[in-house]
């Protein structure tokens, strides 16, 4: 499979959130307020871009109050008492109410339509009358009012039958209209505990955790070329594990900053790029004391259908946190900046958890809140999808696996290059057979397959083809380079090739290359 990583310019930052309503009572104000969104329409290549910050916030309203109504002479079912409040005392976020919406229209014991139940409160603090969960709604615990004689339901009867034509509509806007006064509503809502509290392994209580060492990265060349990306806390001296292709732009003099959850925003370095791993480690400058690295998961133990969480900054949006869980293991990826240059292999873990551009470099995370994962890749549909643009999730996304990139993780904090386990042979990428086919062309026989190298020590020549590493299956050049590198240098493996069609299996030790290729 072949992907697309990241590497193009930031798009135009998208508006941030309108800043949440100020709550106020009921019988003096309302306010409104407005939701914006954004979205990306997908391309046919995997891309993970680094977006801008969103800017600018927005002002909410606040409406005139009106005059109420004049009360009826006595309670009736479904009226506020004088002098009571609305409990919640604002429109919900997101809704924007009528700005000059009529007063409701007072209803007697015996008017028609009879007005519909207030919300009932909760908890027994005598708003609303203080009912139990289930019980009618009363006001002030008064029954409803009777019509009054016979006279009253012949009207009623007579009435309702006029209204029928209409009834779907005009009710509906009736009741539109009165729920939006914050008066009266049809609708009943559940009241929100003053002390909330989320279960410490449940998907709020995890994401609360994890947020604090999580950081959006912004790199930028010294042209001004750069991006948004994301990544998170290796350890206590201030080491960031992130993608190669999130910092590369900032590698030879840009800069680096890196954003917490908390705003708090340090400047960094590059200590060490792994361009064939997709991998990176960078530094903050003068780094806060009581950082929280990340605890590190298991990848190998990971199984198909597990709960994953991933967090990152898509399209520029930082702190988003998405849920999945593992489609797939072992997932050969390829994936490239879009130049038709280096490509990135991993074995990857795939996820349908929502990942976007901007998510390059975020953890992915286990249902225990352990890292399992870098999010490094996407793919999309084919040639962008509805008329093109900036790839986006279609749910399959791709992570390379965490027992990898720490493997890198300590090779870079140590030397500054990584290290790559090789077994010496020129792999023709282009070859359309089940396998990875040794090159016989553009070299002599000697340059293809390295007779002193780990290949040819066990045998193998130019034109074999492989067909299984460490037992699993080989279909393409880039999944041997993929199932090579989930090794380290000096392993012993076996593998299994074709020649003139008879399957011969070898032990092969791994030997290693250090630096990428210029």
């Amino acid at each position: 499979m072949s992907t697309e990583n990241e590497g193009t310019a930031a798009p135009t930052p998208p508006a941030a959130p309108s800043a949440p309503p100020v709550p106020v009572a009921a019988s003096s104000t309302s306010e409104s307020s407005s939701a914006a969104e954004t979205g990306a329409a997908p391309s046919d290549r995997t891309s993970v871009q680094h977006p801008a910050h969103p800017t600018g916030t927005e002002p909410t309203q606040q409406i005139p109050a009106r005059a109420p109504a004049p009360p009826p002479a006595a309670p009736g079912y479904g009226q506020t008492p004088p002098g009571a409040q609305n409990p919640y005392g604002q429109a919900p976020q997101g809704q924007v109410p009528h700005e000059h919406a009529p007063a409701p229209a007072a209803h007697g014991a015996e008017g028609w339509p009879p007005p519909p139940p207030t919300v009932p409160a909760y908890g027994g603090d005598g708003a609303h009358g203080g009912g139990a969960w289930g019980a009618p709604p009363t006001a002030h615990g008064a029954a409803s009012p009777k019509p009054k004689g016979r006279g009253g339901l012949i009207a009623a009867v007579l009435v309702s039958a006029l209204l029928a034509g209409g009834v779907g509509g005009g009710v509906g806007y009736w009741a539109a209209e009165r729920g939006n006064d914050g008066s009266v509503s049809t609708t009943i809502t559940a009241s929100t505990p003053k002390d909330l509290k989320r279960e410490p392994g449940s998907v709020a209580g995890l994401a609360a955790g994890s947020l604090p060492s999580v950081v959006t990265i912004e790199a930028s060349a010294g042209d001004g070329e750069g991006g948004t990306g994301t990544g998170f806390v290796y350890d206590e001296e201030g080491h960031i594990l992130t993608n190669n292709h999130v910092v590369a732009s900032a590698a030879n003099g840009g800069k680096l900053t890196a954003t917490f959850s908390n705003g708090k925003k340090y400047d960094a370095e590059v200590v060490g790029r792994a361009q064939g791993y997709d991998v990176a480690v960078i530094k903050l400058k003068n780094a806060p004391a009581g950082l929280k690295p990340l605890p590190l998961g298991d990848s190998d133990k990971v199984a198909v259908g597990d709960s994953t969480i991933a967090i990152g900054a898509p399209f520029g949006l930082s702190n988003t946190v998405t849920t999945g869980i593992i489609s797939a293991k072992n997932r050969p990826v390829a994936s490239g900046d879009g130049s038709g240059g280096k490509n990135s292999y991993m074995s990857a873990l795939q996820t349908d958890a929502s990942i976007n551009p901007g998510n390059s470099g975020g953890p992915l995370l286990d249902g225990r809140g352990a890292v399992i994962g870098i999010n490094s890749a996407i793919q999309s549909a084919g040639n962008g999808g509805f008329g093109g643009g900036q790839a986006g999730s279609i749910g399959l996304g791709f992570a390379i696996p965490i027992n990898q990139a720490k493997n890198v993780a300590q090779s870079l904090i140590k030397t500054g290059k990584p290290v790559y386990p090789i077994i010496s042979v020129s792999v023709d990428l282009q070859a359309k057979v089940e396998g990875a086919k040794i090159s016989e062309q553009g070299a002599s026989a000697n340059e293809l397959v390295d007779p002193n190298g780990p290949a040819g020590k066990a045998g193998l020549k130019p034109g074999d083809i492989i067909t299984q590493f460490g037992g699993k299956p080989i279909d393409s050049g880039p999944t041997l380079i993929s199932e090579i590198w989930t090794y380290k240098p000096g392993d012993t493996v076996k593998l299994t090739y074709l020649r003139d069609g008879k399957p011969n299996t070898v032990d092969i030790t791994l030997g290693s290359r250090v630096g990428d290729k210029p």
